[in-house]
C-alpha cells in the first residue's frame, strides 16, 4: 500500500535505535527503551516539529551522533576497496555528510507516523558477546506484518551498525550506491562524498521502488 506507513517504514525503523539510552544493559532494552522514547517524543511534539522542522533535524542530530557506529558504517558502506585510500579528513567528511543526509532522509517521514504497533521480539538462539540480532515486527493497519532486524555492536556500548527492513538490507544498499557513485564520478571520491545527500535520496527511491515490485 502506497500509504504514508510504507513510504516511510525504511526512514521510520532505520530511525528507532538511535535514540538508545546507553546505560540499558542490554541490545534488546536498548532497542524497546527507544522505540517508547520515540513514539512519546512524536506524540508531544509532532505539530511543532511539523511547523519547524530545523528543530526536529536538531534533535534528531544531538541524539543520533552518540550511539550510532558512524565510523563502522562509514567504512562499510565505502568498503576497503576506497576506504584505505580515504584521508582521515575525507572519511570525517563523509561520516559527517552520511549523518546529515539521513537525519534529512528520515525527518519527514517520522512525522507521518500515525500509531502503529510496534513489538520488540526476544532474543532467540545463539548470539555472539559483541554483535547481536534485535528483531522488531511493524504491524499496519490492516494487519499487515513489516520484519526489521538490527545489527548491533558492543563498542564502548551498543551501537547501531545496519538495519533490514522488510528484507531490504540498508547497508548493503547503500555500498551498492556508493560503487555505482565512485563509478558514475569516474573514482573521484570527493565529489562522491560531496554529492552523498544525492546517492541517499537515490537509495530511498530504489527502496520503495523494491517493497512496490513486491521483492
Amino acid at each position: 500500500m502506497l500509504t504514508a506507513l510504507r513510504r516511510g517504514l525504511l526512514i521510520l525503523l532505520a530511525t528507532l535505535p538511535l535514540f538508545a539510552n546507553a546505560n540499558a544493559s542490554s541490545p534488546h532494552e536498548v532497542i524497546q527503551h527507544t522505540t517508547d522514547q520515540l513514539l512519546s517524543d512524536l506524540k508531544a511534539n509532532r505539530e511543532r516539529y511539523r511547523q519547524d522542522s530545523s528543530a526536529f533535524y536538531d534533535s534528531l542530530n544531538g541524539l543520533l551522533g552518540p550511539v550510532i557506529d558512524a565510523d563502522g558504517i562509514s567504512r562499510s558502506i565505502m568498503t576497503v576497496k576506497y576506504s584505505k585510500n580515504a584521508t582521515p579528513a575525507q572519511m570525517q567528511r563523509f561520516q559527517e555528510n552520511f549523518k546529515r543526509s539521513l537525519i534529512q532522509f528520515y525527518g519527514n517521514a517520522l512525522l507521518e507516523y500515525n500509531n502503529q504497533e510496534i513489538r520488540v521480539l526476544p532474543p532467540s538462539g545463539k548470539q555472539e558477546d559483541d554483535r547481536v540480532s534485535v528483531k522488531m515486527e511493524v504491524a499496519g493497519k490492516h494487519g499487515e506484518i513489516y520484519p526489521v532486524e538490527y545489527t548491533m555492536v558492543k563498542l564502548d556500548q551498543w551501537r547501531v551498525r545496519n538495519v533490514i527492513i522488510n528484507g531490504i538490507n540498508i547497508g548493503k544498499l547503500f555500498r551498492d550506491q556508493f560503487e555505482e557513485a565512485m563509478n558514475r564520478n569516474a573514482g573521484d571520491l570527493d565529489k562522491t562524498i560531496n554529492n552523498w545527500g544525492d546517492v541517499v535520496a537515490k537509495a530511498k527511491d530504489t527502496a520503495n521502488a523494491e517493497k512496490a515490485s513486491g521483492k
